[in-house]
């Protein structure tokens, strides 16, 4: 018996699962909170809990694969460390496209003479003195540096000089844009190196805290991770290149709903903490975005699912928009339910509702919290942020406590972004403890904040609502509509419709969805069966489904579907190259070391391809792979011109793939 282990770190939830791979069935599952600042106790209990509950020995695990939605979130709410981009041979107008500036933020980025042309010759020489001087100039607290140069892909040269220089002289990790895609596009490359440097920090604390475990439970099998695209990686590569774990946790929830169910045709929805990924599985398989992973308002370069992924999870803050009609709206930023905290900070939850509860008139805030997630506080923090910190280092406090002026609640802004802050507040989650709909936390509490949260004044003057209860069906109302329209926008995409985000909100929309039958008969559904996934599936998705007029399945196990997709999958390595021509006779090969050039095209494709092939297969097998798969795509683009052929250029892209190996 073949046992494999499978874990998925999510933004509330730590899932396990042992997986018999002869038998092809579960042995035993299990569930953890995630641990923040240190993973590690989360991932321990879930593990220990996981073989606990089905009496295996640590020994018998032969393989353990990650999956995770830390990434994701991370990007959806705008967090991750402190960066610095170094733009070599770029224009500061560049930083417009691609949604960089906004990636970027206030951190710091170089503009440097340097680059090289389409072809791969150097159009500028790398002004050395002037990053030398530049790195005299940059202060301790950065994570990591992201390095992009013009025309990298065709000729890296530039990136190489100025990542050796960083490392040198700061010894922090560096990312550089040819090195995680051969796609032209220099800001849209720029972008998927900034994020990738950002994330860096936090996905090797994750795969450290995996690691550290095993080690204690003398778990001796290899670790791999859930790339993007459903793949396994190995925990080396996932810990230079954290953004191809961007949709980790969403494309292993893919290829466990498809475990669970068998389904052939459906749309797959996996509701978290922080997000709802949504995704289309046909004829068995989810297909590959050509444009590469979308994550929020980011468009990048690596390769994943098919994925929409919505600011909407069982922990989105819920708030209350402007207005006659008082509506509620849930997302994209994710808190802490109130009914969690209270389980370790039972007194000052329940003293500080209680207290409010007694004022006719107590502000919205009374209900909300704030917590630090640091083990050790930065020492890069401004003077405004110092003082913020320095007020929850004895644990978590009432908002009114921290923000005691205009100019606390931007420094708070600030450290949540950061990741070192937690905002504590009303949920979906605290929502279902009210109506009974799940009882894992202090369902007192829950009621106690949404009987404060109701009291708060709308519109022209009444309160939101009455009730706790009223509250909560209302919020849990808004998560079957706004489930309901992402459900929608995602299918509305895959029909190849025109702006698919505003069809799902039109009125026709609307009418369709009451299924409108007078004068003109107006009828909006699925046509495909729903497959809700995630540990609230059960909570709302049935209600999603009738709303949709559709199947909904809702596995047993739906709960921890992505720990299960991450064994289930194949480890596969991508090489990519290209060839330009020079001239006539010239065919200029584009590898990672510079560009060569063969004086004839089948020579030029023939060194590439073996080149490219002998990558991928050792990286292949240096993961775990012992049978290799080696599959190619050639897209040749060639143009007649009097009758003659003339050769533009040649992207050849070589994949070698297979099970890992399972250790004896």
């Amino acid at each position: 018996m073949a046992i494999l282990l499978g874990i998925d770190t999510g933004g509330t939830y730590t899932d396990a699962v042992l997986l018999d791979d002869i038998a092809d069935k579960i042995v035993s599952s299990a569930k953890s909170l995630t641990t923040r600042p240190d993973l590690s106790f989360g991932i321990g209990a879930a593990i220990d809990a996981v073989l606990s509950n089905s009496d295996t020995d640590p020994t018998d695990v032969a393989l353990v694969s990650l999956s995770t939605t830390l990434a994701t979130n991370a990007l959806i709410e705008g967090q991750g460390g402190r960066i610095a981009l170094i733009f070599i041979g770029f224009e500061q107008s560049e930083l417009d496209k691609a949604d960089l500036t906004d990636a970027i933020g206030s951190d710091p980025v170089l503009f440097v003479s340097g680059g090289h042309s389409h072809n791969g010759a150097e159009i500028s020489s790398l002004d050395i003195d002037a990053l030398s001087a530049w790195l005299e100039t940059i202060s301790l607290g950065l994570t990591g540096i992201a390095i992009a140069s013009r025309f990298a892909t065709r000729n890296p040269e530039h990136e190489i000089i100025a990542r050796e220089m960083v490392r040198k002289k700061l010894g922090i990790p560096v990312t550089c844009s040819h090195e995680l895609s051969q796609s032209l596009g220099g800001p849209k490359r720029a972008l998927t190196a900034v994020l990738n440097a950002r994330l860096i920090g936090m996905i090797d604390r994750l795969i450290e805290s995996v690691l550290s475990h095993m080690e204690r439970r003398e778990i001796s099998a290899r670790l791999m991770v859930v790339r993007g695209d459903g793949a396994l990686i190995s925990s080396d590569l996932a810990r230079e290149r954290p953004i191809e774990t961007i949709l980790s946790g969403p494309a292993a929830s893919i290829a466990g709903a498809q475990w669970l169910t068998g389904e052939k045709n459906a749309l797959v929805s996996d509701i978290g903490g922080t997000t709802t990924d949504i995704c289309l599985l046909r004829n068995g398989s989810p297909k590959i975005d050509p444009n590469g992973a979308k994550v929020g308002k980011y468009r990048t370069m690596v390769e994943a699912v098919a994925m929409r992924t919505f600011g909407l999870g069982g922990d989105s803050e819920v708030t209350v928009e402007d207005g006659l009609d008082a509506a509620l709206f849930l997302g994209p930023r994710r808190v802490m339910p109130v009914s969690l905290l209270a389980i370790d900070h039972a007194d000052l939850v329940h003293e500080s509702l209680d207290r409010a509860l007694r004022l006719d008139a107590a502000p919205v805030e009374a209900s909300r919290f704030v917590l630090g997630l640091w083990t050790d506080l930065p020492s890069n923090l401004d003077d405004r942020e110092a003082i913020i910190a320095d007020r929850l280092q004895g644990g978590p406090q009432r908002w009114s406590d921290v923000v005691r002026n205009r100019i606390d609640e931007p420094a708070l802004a600030r450290l949540v972004k950061r990741g070192l802050v937690m905002m504590v507040g009303v949920t979906p989650t605290d929502a279902s403890h009210v109506l009974g709909l799940v009882s894992d936390w202090d369902g007192l509490a829950a009621t106690k904040a949404l009987s404060l949260f109701g009291r708060q004044r709308v519109g022209g003057g009444d309160r939101l609502a009455k009730t706790a209860q009223d509250v909560a069906e209302r919020i849990v109302e808004q998560m079957t509509v706004q489930t309901s329209l992402a459900v929608l926008e995602t299918a509305f995409a895959e029909e190849g419709w025109d702006k698919p985000a505003e069809l799902s909100l039109h009125d026709l929309t609307k009418f369709g969805l009451r299924r409108q039958s007078n004068i003109a008969r107006v009828d909006v559904g699925l046509a495909v069966p729903l497959i809700g996934l995630g540990a609230s599936a059960q909570c709302y998705y049935g209600a999603v489904g009738e709303r949709l007029g559709c199947q909904t399945i809702l596995p047993t196990d739906g709960g921890v579907a992505n720990a299960i997709g991450a064994v289930v999958g194949q480890i596969a390595i991508h090489a990519e190259g290209s060839i330009t021509s020079a001239g006539e006779g010239a065919f200029v090969v584009h590898l990672p070391d510079g560009p060569s050039q063969f004086g004839d095209k089948d020579t030029a494709v023939k060194t590439l391809r073996d080149i490219l092939t002998a990558s991928a297969t050792e990286q292949a097998t240096a993961a775990g792979v012992e049978e290799v798969r080696v599959t190619e795509s050639l897209d040749l683009r060639e143009a007649q011109i009097e009758a003659q052929t003339m050769f533009i250029e040649a992207t050849l892209r070589v994949t070698a793939s297979g099970r890992p190996r399972i250790a004896s």
